[in-house]
């Protein structure tokens, strides 16, 4: 079970940076846009294209920070042992799906089998997180049954 947890780890690592080296490629592509931007005689658009690239620039910085967050999220978890109750590291079989309790990062696939990688601050991380093999919970007016947890 350590393999799969690393494996799906792993996956979440890599979408962390991925994104992360998109947001890089946005603020200085931004950043050189702005430098290219000159005075022009319509003085308006000009300072109205200024701000619309601030505002990116400021999202991005923003994602940056999310981006911050999920590693140091990642860097909590401890891929080793088990426990009987979910926590963050967690993988979680269910009747209805397959989770990993780290970052929401989607549906990740490893050898053919799809898996979740969900927030403890999500919905469904927030229902799953305490809870133990044979427990069940709602989620979107289904019942879902914890059939393992690793």
């Amino acid at each position: 079970m350590y393999t799969l947890k690393k494996k799906l780890y792993d996956a979440c690592v890599d979408f962390v940076n991925k994104r992360e080296e998109t947001i890089h490629q946005i603020i200085s592509s931004n950043q050189k846009a702005l430098l290219s931007e000159t005075k022009s005689s319509a003085g308006d658009k000009h300072e109205t294209g200024r701000a619309m690239l601030q505002l990116e620039m400021e999202k991005a910085s923003q994602q940056l920070a999310g981006i911050s967050q999920m590693k140091m999220t990642l860097a909590k978890i401890r891929l080793e042992g088990t426990s009987d109750v979910v926590k963050l590291g967690s993988l979680i079989t269910t009747n209805e799906a397959n989770y990993f309790l780290a970052i929401s990062a989607g549906q990740l696939t490893i050898s053919d089998t799809s898996y979740y990688a969900i927030s403890p601050s999500s919905p469904i991380g927030k229902l799953l997180l305490g809870k133990a093999k044979n427990n069940g919970l709602y989620f979107n007016d289904k019942r879902v049954f914890i059939q393992e947890v690793y």
